[in-house]
């Protein structure tokens, strides 16, 4: 009997697993076909529209965090896994689930502050609004270089050590508060890691669907594959590079977005 009891318990665990995140691929694909697709895009903040500040911020951050459901919760899976069998518990999970979203959520809420007031400078500069390439170029360049950081690499580490973060960091205070936290720090070195490569879906508009999926995979494969670590360099001078050359304006060389 209690061998059935699992059995069942993985099946549901999966499939809330499954539903949540093929939810949000479903959501995000449904809204990148609509009308709506630019209130979730790095346009919003340009957009005429007679709506306060903070309504703005909320519906990008609700499609920034559906984003980070599609693309990044699939890299979290080998701890989120993990973490179940150490507690045996859904609602613990949940909660780490719940942590490591908000901190996500909270990386959103400063993407779109940062580009609100990206939106201002560019308008209250002369000849700025002339070099949109400047945008595309400088998060290439960015996110290049970033791949080659220590920062990239130490948060890298505790990401691709799923049993090792948790045996560390699940003890002390009550248990509910604990997943919580644990669920915070994982999302704190999952960003460090990923910002990077997150904020290209800035520069594309915030819904492209291509460009999620291209992304989503290579974070993927970084965080929880075991040659993904060899990808991590090469990339980041393709990126690097590409962004240099629209800095340079060479002839030939395609926006990213």
């Amino acid at each position: 009997m209690p061998a059935v009891h699992d059995s069942v318990e993985r099946w549901l665990y999966g499939g809330a697993l499954l539903g949540l995140i093929g939810g949000a691929w479903v959501t995000m694909g449904l809204l990148s076909a609509s009308a709506y697709a630019p209130y979730f895009s790095h346009d919003f903040a340009g957009i005429d529209v007679p709506w306060s500040v903070g309504a703005r911020l909320a519906i990008f951050v609700a499609g920034w965090t559906l984003m980070s459901i599609a693309m990044m919760l699939p890299s979290s899976l080998p701890l989120v896994t993990g973490f179940r069998t150490m507690t045996r518990r859904a609602s613990f999970v949940s909660l780490l689930i719940a942590g490591y979203l908000c901190v996500w959520a909270l990386f959103g809420t400063a993407v779109f502050l940062a580009d609100a007031v990206l939106h201002e400078l560019i308008e209250v500069t002369p000849g700025l609004n002339e070099r949109a390439d400047l945008i595309p170029a400088g998060l290439l360049l960015a996110a290049g270089l970033f791949q080659f950081s220590p920062l990239k690499y130490a948060c890298l580490k505790q990401c691709r050590s799923p049993l090792g973060f948790l045996i560390q960091r699940w003890r002390g205070g009550p248990r509910p508060l604990r997943a919580f936290t644990v669920g915070i720090e994982h999302g704190m070195f999952c960003v460090g890691c990923c910002w990077g490569l997150m904020l290209l879906m800035v520069g594309v508009g915030g819904i492209h669907l291509g460009w999620m999926l291209v992304l989503g995979a290579i974070m993927f494969m970084e965080k929880a594959v075991s040659w993904g670590r060899w990808i991590t360099m090469p990339l980041g001078g393709v990126l690097a590079l590409w962004g240099l050359a629209l800095l340079l304006r060479i002839p030939g060389v395609p926006l990213p977005f």
